[in-house]
């Protein structure tokens, strides 16, 4: 095999939080008030909270904020995201999501998400992917995810903002997944729908295959129209 490992990227490519996230710095932004459309959304994909409002406030016209008040904006804007994301539930994982990766486990990958996002481990557990958030502990929190999803325990690693000091395109993210399942970053293939994922991607050294956005756009090693096309380029 090419790659022993696969880290994939969470929102846009595991699944789609785009209208959640566009909510949520909508509200934020019609408080302040700051222009926000969805051409400026698009340019939050892949980078930090912190690094998002700065974006946000390239159009803002009013008293300077201070650090605090920043910092007040970033809770209230995860606050209206979190209970947004309640809604989501095991439903929201597509069947190609899910069949591809089992297919990758049983072709023996090992797997890891790398996400700038401090949401992560509650997005997994909301779509069946992560144990701690199911609501249980232990085997019985394996055995619900299992019944859902048949996904219990399938991710090797999981990094997430909560655990990185740089975001994307910074390669932090990256780095440490391929040191958590034990691999060099060569044999690691990244999947993502962000610029500033496969900068991140490339300067930890690592090929990356691209879907959404990104793909269209020809900034990967590999660009793809589906989730599952992923298997193709594993069989080159």
């Amino acid at each position: 095999m090419k790659w022993k490992g696969i880290i994939f990227d969470l929102d846009g490519v595991l699944c789609s939080t785009d209208q959640y996230h566009y909510m949520a710095w909508k509200r934020v932004a019609d408080q302040l008030p700051v222009y926000f459309d969805e051409e400026i959304n698009q340019r939050l994909r892949g980078v930090s909270r912190a690094e998002s409002l700065e974006i946000i406030l390239e159009k803002y016209t009013g008293t300077p904020l201070h650090t605090l008040e920043k910092q007040k904006i970033l809770a209230e804007k995860n606050q209206i995201y979190r209970t947004a994301l309640e809604q989501m539930n095991e439903q929201d994982l597509s069947a190609e999501v899910r069949d591809t990766i089992l297919r990758l486990r049983e072709k023996g990958y090992s797997l890891a998400v790398g996400s700038s996002s401090k949401n992560a481990r509650f997005i997994l557990g909301r779509l069946g992917l992560y144990a701690a958030s199911a609501g249980h502990t232990g085997k019985e929190a394996d055995m619900t995810i299992e019944k859902k999803t048949g996904l219990a325990n399938v991710f090797d690693a999981i990094i997430d903002g909560t655990q990185i000091t740089h975001s994307k395109p910074h390669p932090e993210v990256f780095q440490k997944a391929a040191a958590e399942l034990g691999l060099k970053p060569k044999d690691c293939l990244v999947v993502e729908d962000a610029a500033a994922g496969v900068e991140a991607a490339h300067r930890a050294g690592m090929e990356a295959a691209c879907l959404g956005q990104a793909g269209k756009d020809h900034l990967g090693d590999y660009n793809l129209e589906n989730f599952k096309d992923i298997l193709s380029v594993l069989n080159e």
